[in-house]
C-alpha cells in the first residue's frame, strides 16, 4: 500500500512534467492549476479577483467529499458550491495537511495517479 508521502511525491511530479511547475511547486500553485482544471477555462489573463476565485473553486472542489462544500451549479462558466459546514479551527500547518490529503484524494477520484 502506496503512503500518502509517496501519493504526494507522484501528484509533485504530476505537476512538474505537465505544467512545468518548480520542484516542490507551493501549494498555492497545486490549487490554482486544480482551480483552472475545474473551471474548464484553460489559459487566459485573469483579473486579481478571478485568480482569488479560482483558487476558492479549488478549495471547495477538494474539501467537497469530506462534506464541508457541495456542488450546486454553474453560472456564468463557474461552479458554484454551498457550503454545508463550518471549517474547523486549524493551524496553518494543519491547513496543509488537511490540503494536501483533499489533493491527494482529488487525484485518486480523477484517476490520475
Amino acid at each position: 500500500m502506496i503512503n500518502e508521502s509517496e501519493y504526494w511525491k507522484k501528484i509533485e511530479q504530476f505537476f512538474e512534467d505537465n505544467f512545468e511547475t518548480e520542484k516542490n511547486p507551493p501549494i498555492e500553485t497545486l490549487l490554482f492549476l486544480i482551480g483552472l482544471q475545474e473551471l474548464g477555462s484553460g489559459q487566459q489573463k485573469y483579473s486579481k479577483d478571478d485568480k482569488l476565485n479560482i483558487l476558492h473553486i479549488a478549495v471547495c472542489r477538494l474539501l467537497e467529499p469530506f462534506g464541508y462544500y457541495k456542488f450546486t451549479h454553474y453560472e456564468d462558466g463557474w461552479p458554484h458550491f454551498e457550503q454545508l459546514e463550518e471549517l474547523p479551527e486549524l493551524r496553518p500547518n494543519e491547513q496543509s495537511l488537511l490540503m494536501k490529503k483533499a489533493i491527494i484524494q482529488y487525484f485518486q477520484d480523477e484517476e490520475l495517479i
